[in-house]
């Protein structure tokens, strides 16, 4: 069932809840939703040890675009009504542009206790190519021109995809579904900034004072990999682990059984609740 919380500039945002124990909120990527991406199969296995909060980001599923124009802050303003709903406090998971988004609310939320992040979508070295200075800027004038399916071939191939795959998508009913959020890539890109176009990370980037687990797949591409590890060093006193086998496209099975471990620890540790 859906439930709607309202955000700081009175966008309602869509989301559900399924479990129960300590909160536990998951952080999509770029053109993800509840109904679309891994959040809804990932809290069906992960709803046995806490509750589990999903929710669609501005422009996505039942969400709408919001009341106010994108900003990054509304994003995290989103995530905060959230957090309130939550109870006032949450762990939170993020994959891809979703675990910068994670890292980015967690410098600026408190009520963020504990954070998980899979595979920021950056290059910090010489081993794939770097996105263009100028894609948020190319994206959006593709949107202007109404060409949905230019943004996600353009994102498509700058991700990694093969010609042949990406043709075969565009004849599927996904590349429709597709279409109806590629309005959100530039705001994903944005999230992204300036940072991680084939510079390692700035040390300044994120100040996060709470417990972080920062993960990779074993079998994602170099670029991928590398960039984790130098998140790990960026963000400091946190852990890191890559998970054998996995790819961007994380499978649940293997990423629950980390965060479980991860998530349940502070509640072994918090001691006694008066």
């Amino acid at each position: 069932m859906t439930r709607f919380t309202t955000s700081a500039d009175g966008t309602g945002i869509a989301y559900s809840v399924t479990g129960s124990g300590p909160a536990l909120i998951l952080v999509d990527g770029a053109l993800c939703h509840r109904m679309f991406g891994p959040s809804t199969e990932l809290a069906s296995v992960l709803d046995k040890n806490f509750t589990v909060y999903t929710y669609d980001r501005r422009g996505r599923g039942e969400t709408g675009d919001g009341a106010t124009p994108w900003s990054l802050q509304n994003e995290i303003n989103d995530l905060d009504a959230l957090i309130k709903e939550a109870g006032g406090s949450a762990f939170v998971f993020g994959q891809s542009s979703g675990a910068v988004l994670a890292l980015d609310a967690a410098t600026r939320l408190p009520s963020i206790t504990r954070l998980a992040v899979y595979e920021l979508p950056m290059v910090v070295d010489d081993t794939y190519t770097p996105r263009p200075a100028d894609i948020v800027e190319q994206m959006n004038e593709m949107l202007a021109r109404g060409d949905r399916s230019g943004m996600l071939s353009t994102f498509m191939k700058m991700v990694g995809v093969p010609g042949f795959g990406l043709a075969i998508m565009k004849l599927t009913p996904v590349w429709k579904k597709l279409k109806l959020v590629a309005h959100t890539l530039p705001w994903d890109l944005r999230i992204l900034g300036g940072d991680g176009r084939g510079e390692p990370l700035p040390a300044d980037r994120w100040k996060i004072k709470v417990p972080t687990l920062v993960m990779n797949g074993g079998k994602s591409p170099e670029y991928l990999r590398n960039t984790m590890k130098n998140a790990a060093e960026v963000l400091g006193d946190v852990e890191y682990q890559e998970l054998p086998g996995q790819t961007h496209m994380l499978k649940a099975s293997a990423a629950a059984p980390v965060l479980v471990e991860f998530f349940s620890r502070a509640q072994r540790t918090a001691g006694p609740i008066a």
